[in-house]
């Protein structure tokens, strides 16, 4: 039987009114901040990138595929994770169908790892992912763009990457020859990206608490 407060339409139209006022406050605040975010300062790129494609070794600047914004998803997979992390599958598996939408609004979207290309292949493969899936290598991408990023806290020193591969986001632009860092974020800065968590927001037992056996990857269900 449940434990949870019991009432009639009317009290919950009560609670709800108040619950509203502050999601749409939230919204606004939600507005506010990607304001912010869009206007923090771009930076040249001058180091120069390769990544191992599909289509050849290419630059930062030709994985933009023609368009003039690029999002690059750090996933966790490399010699420190070399089985594939089970959250940034969780978290693919919920963006892969807004890769043609972003393609049709000037935005290049892929993902980024340090294994090697076949490995990110058949590992697309095992997951029906339609996305493009680049090979960082030893190029000192991702350790740069941490570096840029990376802020110790008291609750959380160290770094991510002594013991781990980079779960992150990075952003950047393009105006003519010159490509310009102008986001990221990293590991929790990631979390609004996955659809998932934000419907079970929305349901009366939420995340919960145990994630020992959940998420999985979906092969392993």
């Amino acid at each position: 039987m449940t434990t949870h407060d019991i009432g009639t339409r009317a009290q919950w139209r009560a609670a709800y009114e108040q619950v509203r006022a502050e999601e749409k406050a939230l919204t606004r605040r939600g507005d506010e901040l990607t304001g912010r975010r869009q206007a923090l300062p771009w930076v040249p790129v001058t180091k120069e990138y390769r990544f191992e494609t599909n289509a050849g070794d290419k630059s930062l600047a030709e994985l933009f595929d023609g368009r003039s914004q690029l999002i690059i998803r750090h996933f966790m997979h490399g010699p420190k994770t070399p089985a594939g992390c089970g959250g940034c599958t969780f978290e693919t598996d919920n963006l892969v169908g807004a890769v043609p939408h972003l393609a049709q609004h000037d935005v290049t979207f892929l993902l980024a790892s340090r294994s090697p290309l076949p490995v990110l292949n058949d590992y697309k493969k095992r997951f029906g992912w339609d996305i493009e899936w680049v090979s960082l290598g030893d190029n000192g991408f991702n350790e740069d763009f941490y570096e840029f990023m990376h802020v110790p806290t008291p609750n959380r020193p160290g770094d991510m990457l002594a013991s781990m591969e980079l779960m992150a986001l990075s952003c950047f632009a393009r105006e003519g020859d010159t490509v310009f860092h102008t986001y990221s974020t990293y590991d929790r800065g990631t979390e609004a990206l996955n659809a998932t968590w934000q419907l079970l927001d929305r349901v009366p037992h939420g995340r919960g608490e145990d994630f020992a056996d959940w998420p999985r990857k979906r092969d392993e269900y």
